[in-house]
């Protein structure tokens, strides 16, 4: 079995990290570069890194912070925010970034997977999913959560492996910054209908919450923001007692 990963993720306003609960009520977290440097201490196996107004802001992401993180980091660096073209991503690169994720660019134009791939990679092409329970059908949302669409979560995921993603990562917008545990029924039913890695996302609160999401689901990895960044759960803690359950982790 392949082992799962921990990834802490940086969500990034006006060049600091911030955290939201169900993608509202944004607080302060702290410095993301020095966030950064104590997750790789910690032994993170990834880093996340998303410009969550990029979008809305109608701007880029922003490629002087990416360069600042990465000069300090040793692990897969992920950003995401603003991507709209292959420039843009390979602007990413050339600061640092080993993977690249997208999430509203991808519904308003498909053929960006495609052209992501075929330059860099699937390997390189992570699309995001923020995704919403709407009476009873899982709905696919754009622009920081903010614009829902008309896109069921199970045909996008499919839709964007098809496509040529080399991973997805899935936020659960219900669960977001609750603590109350990852989505587990949109989270199992998205990683046992694709065959490229879930980054599970979005309500991890407790110990016990990884290891419901990575026995429950095929999810690969699980994502969160502020139990890490607040120091609720470190990382080395999460890892042993995972361990201690018999879960492959790195």
């Amino acid at each position: 079995m392949l082992k799962k990963r921990i990834i802490p993720c940086l969500d990034i306003k006006n060049g600091r990290t911030v955290k939201g609960i169900n993608f509202v009520d944004i607080r302060d977290a702290g410095d993301p570069i020095e966030l950064a440097k104590q997750y790789v201490l910690q032994g993170a196996d990834e880093l996340v890194f998303l410009d969550i107004t990029a979008t809305l802001e109608n701007r880029k992401t922003l490629v002087n912070l990416v360069e600042s993180i990465a000069q300090e980091i040793n692990i897969p660096f992920t950003v995401g925010g603003g991507i709209s073209s292959v420039d843009d991503a390979l602007a990413l690169i050339n600061a640092g970034a080993d993977k690249v994720s997208i999430n509203s660019s991808a519904v308003k134009n498909p053929q960006l997977i495609i052209d992501l791939k075929e330059r860099f990679g699937s390997q390189f092409v992570v699309v995001a999913i923020d995704t919403k329970n709407v009476d009873g059908v899982w709905k696919v949302f754009t622009k920081g959560g903010t614009f829902e669409t008309d896109l069921k979560t199970l045909d996008w995921a499919k839709k964007v492996e098809s496509l040529g993603a080399g991973e997805i990562l899935l936020t659960s917008m219900n669960s977001d910054g609750t603590k109350d545990g990852f989505d587990i029924e949109v989270t199992k039913a998205v990683s046992t209908s694709v065959n490229i890695p879930v980054i599970a996302s979005g309500g991890a609160g407790q110990v016990e919450h990884f290891d419901e999401v990575f026995t429950k689901t095929q999810a690969s990895a699980g994502l969160a923001a502020s139990i890490f960044h607040f120091g609720e759960i470190p990382i080395p803690k999460l890892k042993k007692e995972l361990k201690r359950k018999n879960i492959p982790i790195r």
